[in-house]
């Protein structure tokens, strides 16, 4: 195995460390795939491939919990959103079930499937056409602010690892 040596698969490695930080930028957007660990697997990836010689430790860990708490505010802001416009249980099923079929229509659908699925769902739990609305506002704007944090904590992330390496 004399031909296979680490230096064929350093630029390729590299290669895949900034596909994941980009496919993880999309995942910001994109609710099937989970875009902030994905941008810190790319990360990591790259302090590894420096010997963690620029970042270490601590700004991993540090980076591991912007991450951990970005999947948590998602999930949190998208059934408080839905919660506190009225919705049920099955408005926010709906919701995330719009979502993703909403997926396959590009933005606009990803803006009005939540929305769409959270009407339905509301409306199979027996509720009036007026709450269902309400709570299809809710589950909107739940996942706008969902997804604005995790934009938002992407890009803290990217700019603190640049920090960390040019320091």
């Amino acid at each position: 195995m004399e031909w296979l040596s680490w230096e064929i698969l350093y630029w390729p490695a590299w290669v895949l460390a900034i596909v994941l930080i980009l496919v993880g930028l999309a995942g910001t957007i994109l609710p099937v795939l989970p875009g902030v660990p994905i941008v810190l697997l790319g990360l990591i990836l790259i302090a590894w491939l420096d010997g963690f010689a620029h970042v270490g430790f601590w700004t991993l860990a540090w980076l591991s919990v912007l991450a951990l708490l970005s999947v948590i505010i998602d999930f949190l802001a998208t059934a408080e959103g839905a919660r506190r416009f009225g919705a049920g249980r099955l408005a926010i099923l709906g919701a995330a079930v719009g979502l993703l079929v909403g997926i396959f229509f590009g933005l606009p659908g990803i803006l009005f499937g939540p929305f769409v699925g959270a009407v339905i769902g509301h409306l199979i739990g027996k509720a009036n056409l007026d709450d269902s609305m309400r709570a299809g506002v809710g589950a909107t704007i739940g996942v706008m602010v969902g997804t604005a944090s995790k934009i938002a904590i992407a890009f803290v992330m990217l700019v603190w690892f640049g920090v960390a390496w040019w320091l």
